[in-house]
């Protein structure tokens, strides 16, 4: 039996596109005003000890939404569960009004850099060409058309001069660029990433932001685990305070309030909170 907390429980699109309209295009997958993402009462545990405990949450479509927390709220393992891969104790998940196995080709997926085996004897362009499998199906290799996709994706991240290099010789924001690339190569509607600017260069930081400004121009919606409070406003829309529970959701001058952030992080948020006033600015 499962307990609840208490209280102190502290592999993207083709790059050759047509430049989009100052206006957010609704994704075709689903009719107007159906969220991206819609979570119903969803429990994880391990070992019957509550990581996320009855989690409501709708994160509209064609936004960008940071997910933010203490170490150990279940930022990752909301992610993982969304996409099955980690299993639920309650709860159920949609993408756009449907079930993920109905919707799988249009979810892209940024893991932690951490989580991968970087000594895989592969390169950058076969890593990127794997984002086209989805639509490939099980039965067809990817061909000329696939790698020169992959290949411009990597051009998109400026990552181009290393198509040919071994993923375990590149660093660390290489690596991430890399798997943006393979992102942008699935060419989906939603995209989670988990972490993206942990430990990366100032290139790769500029090159995730412009990314995420891209991906949102044309209507994509994209949710990230991110972890630096000061950075947020500047690169997302929407903002999830999560600690197990969600503590709040919605635009950053809703939610990004010196309550809000005492709420999240407890009493080692009190000096931080006191410096943000209740539009979620730096004061």
């Amino acid at each position: 039996m499962i307990a609840p907390p208490t209280s102190s429980t502290p592999p993207i699109p083709p790059v050759a596109h047509p430049t989009p309209s100052p206006q957010r295009a609704v994704p075709p997958v689903a009719a107007v005003g159906t969220p991206a993402v819609s979570i119903r009462d969803l429990t994880v545990a391990y070992r019957d000890k509550p990581v996320l405990w009855d989690v409501e949450l709708e994160i509209p479509a064609g936004s960008l939404t940071a997910i933010i927390g203490p170490n150990g709220a279940g930022k990752s393992t909301l992610i993982k569960a969304a996409l099955g891969l980690v299993p639920v104790a309650a709860g159920t998940i949609e993408f756009f009004g449907k079930a993920y196995d109905r919707q799988r080709r249009i979810v892209g997926y940024v893991p932690q850099r951490s989580s991968v085996d970087w000594e895989f004897p592969t390169d950058a362009l076969d890593v990127v060409t794997m984002g086209t499998y989805g639509k490939l199906g099980w039965l067809k290799r990817p061909g000329r058309a696939e790698r020169d996709l992959a290949a411009r994706c990597l051009e998109q991240v400026g990552m181009a001069a290393f198509a040919r290099r071994q993923i375990s010789q590149l660093s660390g924001g290489q690596q991430q660029r890399v798997f943006l690339a393979r992102a942008l190569a699935q060419d989906a509607e939603l995209y989670f990433m988990d972490e993206p600017f942990a430990g990366v260069d100032a290139t790769t930081e500029r090159a995730i932001v412009e990314l995420l400004r891209e991906l949102r121009a044309r209507g994509k919606t994209v949710v990230c685990v991110h972890h630096d409070l000061e950075s947020a406003p500047d690169y997302f829309d929407r903002l999830v305070l999560l600690n197990v529970r969600v503590i709040a959701d919605g635009s950053f001058p809703e939610t990004f309030t010196p309550e809000n952030l005492a709420r999240t992080y407890g009493g080692r948020m009190h000096l931080l909170a006191q410096r943000f006033d209740g539009a979620g600015a730096p004061s």
